[in-house]
């Protein structure tokens, strides 16, 4: 469904949302952009039908939450909309679907309801950003969102993640795969915002879902290496004083890019690396043992930053 509603828009695409490279940009040529709209529409018509289907229940507010927040990223591909008026729609989207959730779904129960409420959006609200700015490169999203929404798929198969986060994470999965034969090198189309802000969203909940069932471990394993990329990137721009919100080029998989990695390689180290994160997730839910878990964090620390020094440094001639 995902490549066929794709491979149908990219004309009216290439006639109102086209891509034109700028300081962010990877690409060279004009390209048209808001295949998000296909992998998006995919994800919850069929996640929706298996629901329906299973006799399970996927909380309307996430799917209002995800189309409001697809119809902000479609408006800035067409318009550019301001900075403040995204966050705005961005945090009302995310504190919906965060404060709606039960009472007893809790993180650290030591902490008031409200304040780990509060935190949680303010890192959804980061989440589904980073996502958005981490989506620069070719197949860049697809390598990030398969192996993990994979891992999310297996998690759910051994019993660790409620089922209604199980269909949309193999949706979501099936739908990018649906995507890639369009996105791969040299793209022909991209997902645009109105595809990575919600695809962020949707990917935060089921990773809430999971952090909820008291796998925070995993959690963070599994985007581990979106996380530390965004975050680093971020806090160096604002210690250099730089206009952090503004296109730039310098997260680490565009740093390699610039250092003579190909854009075939790049992909394949975080898709690589991805699958290495699942596997430590998996881990460490099924051992049940808090010291496997924390060596399962450790090695996804050391993996992850194997992979952003390569990424920093100078390829050999």
């Amino acid at each position: 469904m995902s490549a066929l509603i794709t491979w149908t828009s990219r004309p009216l695409l290439q006639r109102y949302a086209l891509a034109r490279p700028n300081a962010r940009s990877s690409h060279r040529i004009p390209t048209p952009q808001g295949a998000g709209i296909a992998v998006i529409s995919a994800t919850l018509i069929v996640a929706l039908a298996w629901a329906v289907s299973a006799n399970l229940t996927i909380p309307l507010v996430l799917v209002v939450a995800t189309i409001v927040i697809a119809l902000v990223g479609f408006a800035d591909d067409i318009v550019s909309l301001p900075v403040l008026v995204r966050l705005v729609l961005q945090a009302a989207c995310v504190g919906a679907v965060v404060f709606t959730a039960p009472d007893d779904a809790r993180i650290v129960p030591t902490l008031p309801l409200a304040l780990e409420r509060g935190l949680i959006v303010l890192a959804g609200i980061w989440f589904v950003n980073l996502v958005n700015f981490m989506d620069g490169l070719d197949l860049m999203t697809v390598a990030e969102v398969v192996p993990v929404a994979a891992g999310l798929l297996l998690l759910g198969l051994l019993g660790e993640l409620p089922w209604p986060a199980v269909l949309i994470a193999t949706a979501l999965c099936g739908a990018m795969l649906g995507f890639a034969p369009f996105n791969r090198p040299v793209a022909k189309v991209f997902l645009g915002d109105v595809g990575s802000l919600p695809i962020g969203l949707l990917l935060g909940w089921c990773l809430l879902e999971l952090a909820w069932r008291g796998q925070a471990a995993a959690a963070l394993l599994l985007p581990a290496y979106y996380l530390a990329d965004a975050t680093i990137t971020l806090f160096r721009r604002i210690a250099r004083r730089e206009q952090f919100w503004s296109a730039h080029r310098s997260h680490f998989y565009q740093r390699a890019t610039n250092n003579g990695f190909t854009v075939p390689r790049v992909i394949g180290d975080v898709f690589s690396l991805n699958v290495v994160l699942a596997a430590l997730a998996v881990l460490s839910v099924r051992s049940g043992s808090m010291t496997v878990t924390l060596l399962a964090l450790v090695g996804g620390a050391i993996a992850v930053a194997f992979v952003l020094r390569r990424f920093s440094r100078p390829q050999a001639s």
